[in-house]
């Protein structure tokens, strides 16, 4: 055995699955499943793993790894024939360790070098009654067990032949045909036709064949049925007839009562007869003879019939002559037997009788006889009864003789198979079929009758005719059968029911283009659960096309699931060797929800989000519960913060998540702008608290002073004045800052005692809280910058409102 290459097979037969555990059968496809190659050919097996959960997919054949892809779902082997008994393995890889194999069983087929027939004694001749033996030899063809030789006499099927040797190496067979010979097998053709069968859906390969005709040599055998007694007129011509057949032929010779005559041929011409006389032919050839003796009986009539009577002619018009033939017409099949009876209803009949080659009859008494034959094999046959009054009429009998045919098929005028819209022809073979004129032969589609023939032609003898039938035909003709059959209407004598020979069917196989049905335009599939062999696309097509799916030019393995980012436009590709079709599918991949959000959110008092949005297709809806109790989301107030549950809902799932939301709100002073009037001299305290989330940042704004002490403590800023001062008197502004924004509180001390008399005093207190302000704007933009808020205050010193200034993102400072 020669060693197996890399890429060394050389045919696919049924592919066997050893698996490595219980769901290898799941895990690994092979496709196609079963291939059938010529020796030397070559095929591509796919090895798959639909759920593409592997480490690799590689093919071995034997000790050698021929390929192996570790990304793939698939994996392709071409594959060469070199060896007789190739193997391969497809192995699927996970974790590092072989998981699951499938193997492949390689056999190799050879179409036969030759065939040859011959007799086994190898006798030109044979000798009837004996057996004759036929070997038909087959020269170095593989895998014999797959040979079937059929045997054939003159185009029947008469033996098939099969063989068990299960080498896979070629080798030469015979098959012998034994069968005892006839006469009726002389130039009789055998054949042996032998062909490898893989079954109905392997190749259709070549049938090789071989004939031989027989010869027979058999003793003569009269051809026709000669009567004993000939009733001729005194003084007629008389011409006697014993015709015989025999191989080798015969040779003849005749005597006269006993003596030897001159005569050799199966005719005996006699003139002038007017005596009694007996004749005898001898037929012999050196396998045997036969003899046949006749009686001239010489009629004489009464010297009173008038010369007239004596000169009738010898057929009377059918309506004068008194004879009544039961039936008036015979169908008779050949080699079957057939019979007729004669009547006269004449009183002065002298004798009546039947004339023809087989089964006549001499001349009888009336007013009945009968003519019958076992075998009627005749085909130019005729018979007819006469009856002798004073002149002699008679009366021909209707003989139809029949033979349906040996063979009716249907094979094609140009091989090959057919291609839809491109005309294609059939033709029907009748064998040996008679009267033709009687045939009709019927075309079918299926049980449809397609086409009716009729023929004209007048012979009698069995003839081949063959009818056309001419097919324009369509994809949907694909694996129709086409059969044609062979009537022959023979009349209300005929058989019932219609003698009828069918052909076996012809399987048409129609070649298209191929066509993509049902496929839909659009289509919505679930993440993970959906991939594009589950689309109800169809795809028809001969040959069967290859089928590819495309996503922006790329192919797509069609077992992948798709995921939520692989919607898109697709498409549907197939093709063969007479076309290509194509069509678009837009996918969309829906998915159930999902939440990426923060465990914890902050948000702004008055805001309406929580920044928190579930992914999902279809947009899922989401319901938010606190406490266990569902809450309608809307702007969030301070009281709003906590711990809260979302649930996002769609037609796919559900998916819940927790988070803590903190609801941020500006500072707000627990009171509100006031005035002091003090003495001089006395201790003043001024305080300021804030509220806020995140806490605010107090700051006092005034003018300092050496006995004036700031403390700050917690969310409260205090200013202690020492014996207050004329210098302490004016406005102290309270600025309470967080991240959300700023407010400001005032506080104005004013000297008891003091007036409006003194206006320098206050102008120059105004001109201070008017520098004041714009440092504070200034400071404010600044902080702004970074992110950081500065205050201004929200009155002047003289109590009135001053105008606020709005930060960029909407929050007034």
């Amino acid at each position: 055995m020669m060693p197996l290459s890399m890429l060394g097979f050389l045919m696919l037969m049924p592919l066997l699955c050893a698996d490595a555990d219980s769901t290898c059968t799941d895990d690994l496809i092979l496709n196609p499943s079963e291939v059938i190659v010529e020796y030397g050919g070559e095929v591509i097996v796919n090895c798959t793993n639909p759920e593409d959960n592997h480490d690799g997919i590689y093919w071995t054949n034997g000790t050698t790894d021929v390929e192996k892809e570790e990304y793939m779902a698939f994996v392709t082997l071409t594959v060469t024939p070199s060896d007789w008994d190739a193997r391969a393995q497809c192995k699927l890889m996970q974790n590092g360790n072989v998981h699951c194999t499938k193997d492949l069983e390689i056999t190799v087929y050879k179409n036969p070098d030759g065939i040859d027939m011959f007799p086994i004694k190898h006798e030109e001749a044979t000798v009837e009654g004996m057996q004759y033996q036929l070997q038909c030899d087959i020269s170095e063809v593989a895998p014999v067990q797959n040979l079937t030789v059929r045997w054939y006499k003159d185009n029947e099927i008469i033996m098939r032949d099969s063989f068990t040797n299960t080498t896979k190496l070629p080798v030469s067979e015979s098959s012998i045909l034994t069968v005892n010979i006839s006469r009726k097998d002389n130039g009789a053709e055998f054949r042996c036709e032998a062909q490898l069968d893989f079954g109905p859906f392997g190749p259709k390969l070549p049938t090789f064949l071989a004939t031989h005709r027989v010869a027979v040599r058999y003793a003569p055998v009269f051809t026709k049925d000669i009567p004993e007694v000939h009733f001729v007129e005194e003084d007629s011509n008389v011409t006697l007839d014993c015709e015989a057949k025999g191989h080798p032929l015969p040779h003849f010779q005749w005597t006269h009562d006993g003596v030897n005559m001159t005569e050799y041929t199966d005719k005996l011409i006699i003139a002038r007869v007017n005596t009694n006389t007996n004749y005898t032919c001898i037929a012999a050839n050196n396998l045997g003879k036969i003899t046949k003796t006749i009686h001239v009986n010489v009629m004489r009539y009464p010297t009173t019939t008038p010369a007239a009577a004596r000169n009738m002619p010898e057929e009377s018009p059918l309506e004068d002559c008194p004879l009544t033939l039961t039936p008036a017409e015979l169908v008779v099949r050949f080699g079957d037997p057939a019979s007729a009876n004669c009547t006269t209803s004449a009183t002065n009949a002298l004798g009546m009788g039947w004339e023809t080659a087989f089964g006549g009859t001499g001349f009888e008494k009336p007013p009945i006889v009968t003519w019958a034959v076992e075998e009627l094999t005749y085909w130019h046959f005729e018979a007819y009864c006469y009856v002798t009054l004073q002149a002699q009429c008679n009366v021909s009998l209707a003989v139809t003789l029949y033979k349906t045919p040996n063979t009716v098929s249907v094979s094609e005028f140009r091989p090959g198979p057919m291609e839809e819209g491109k005309e294609h022809q059939l033709k029907c073979d009748i064998i040996s079929v008679a009267p033709v004129q009687n045939l009709t032969v019927k075309w079918y589609r299926g049980n449809e009758s397609v086409m009716t023939e009729r023929f004209n032609d007048t012979t009698v003898t069995p003839v081949n005719v063959s009818s056309t039938l001419r097919v324009t035909p369509k994809r949907d003709y694909n694996g129709i059968h086409f059969s044609c059959s062979a009537e022959l209407h023979l009349g209300p004598n005929g058989p019932e029911p219609v003698p009828t020979v069918t052909s076996e069917p012809y399987i048409a196989d129609v070649r298209y283009k191929p066509l993509i049905h049902d496929c839909p335009t659009q289509y919505t599939g679930v993440e993970h659960n959906f991939s594009l062999n589950m689309l109800p696309c169809k795809v028809d097509g001969n040959p069967p096309p290859d089928v590819n799916w495309l996503s922006q030019g790329k192919r797509i393995n069609v077992s992948q699931s798709l995921t939520r980012g692989q919607s898109g436009h697709y498409i549907m590709e197939a093709v063969n060797t007479l076309g290509k079709s194509n069509t678009f599918v837009a996918i969309t991949i829906e998915y159930k929800p999902s939440f990426a959000c923060e465990d914890s959110y902050k948000v702004k008092e008055n805001d309406d989000s929580a920044g928190c949005e579930p992914k999902g297709k279809p947009l899922p809806t989401v319901t938010w519960y606190k406490d266990g109790e569902i809450i309608s989301q809307q702007p969030w107030t301070k009281r709003d913060s906590g711990k809260y549950v979302l649930q996002a809902k769609n037609k796919h799932g559900t998916a819940n998540h927790t988070l803590s939301l903190n609801v941020l709100f500006a500072p707000q002073f627990k009171r509100a702008n006031e005035s002091k009037e003090v003495t001089l001299g006395q201790n003043v305290t001024v305080d300021c608290s804030a509220e806020g989330n995140p806490g605010p940042v107090i700051q006092w704004n005034y003018t300092h002073a050496v006995n004036v002490r700031e403390t700050t403590g917690g969310r409260q800023a205090t200013i202690v004045i020492t014996g207050a001062t004329s210098t302490n008197a004016g406005v102290y502004i309270c600025v309470a800052t967080n991240e959300v924004g700023s407010v400001s509180r005032y506080v104005t001390l004013a000297m008891k005692g003091k007036t409006a008399g003194f206006p320098w005093i206050v102008i120059l207190v105004v001109c201070l809280f008017i520098i004041l302000t714009i440092s504070v704007i200034i400071i404010y933009l600044h902080w702004k910058k970074h992110g950081q808020y500065s205050f201004v205050p929200d009155k002047v010193m003289d109590g009135s409102e001053i105008p606020m200034t709005t930060k960029s993102d909407g929050v007034k400072a």
